[in-house]
């Protein structure tokens, strides 16, 4: 039996999704699209349920960005989670494309530069998973 604090980590993962609706860049249609896809990928880098108290992964969609992110405890405050950034996509309308970011350890975000423009959210994934440089999981 989990404890209160800990009874979120057995969710699945839409109860940890965080969303923010006000001024948005995206159509319900597309948030929707873009929660499932993005969903089902960090879903798929969820650890085993015994292991969640320790590392898991979420994500969030705010206006046209979306985040992913890694959820820890805190170090030296029991029951206190953080997250930590893994990366940041941001949808430009204007040219249909998904800017790429990375966080450095100046804790701002920078332009992906390998590999910073994409047509689809998937691709997005793939560059992410794939971690060619370590930017995103180290």
């Amino acid at each position: 039996m989990l404890s209160k604090k800990l009874r979120h980590l057995a969710q699945p993962l839409s109860s940890v999704v965080r969303r923010q609706f006000q001024n948005m860049a995206l159509s319900e249609i597309e948030y929707k699209r873009y929660e499932k896809i993005v969903g089902n990928y960090v879903e798929s880098k969820r650890p085993p349920l015994h292991l969640r108290k320790e590392l898991d992964f979420g994500f969030r969609i705010e206006n046209q960005s979306i985040e992913i992110f890694e959820i820890r405890p805190a170090w030296r405050e029991p029951g206190v989670f953080i997250e930590l950034a893994v990366a940041k996509t941001t949808f430009v309308k204007r040219t249909r494309t998904w800017k790429l970011y990375w966080q450095r350890k100046d804790l701002n975000w920078h332009r992906y530069d390998p590999d910073a423009e994409h047509t689809s959210i998937e691709e997005v994934l793939a560059v992410i998973d794939a971690d060619e440089y370590g930017c995103f999981y180290g």
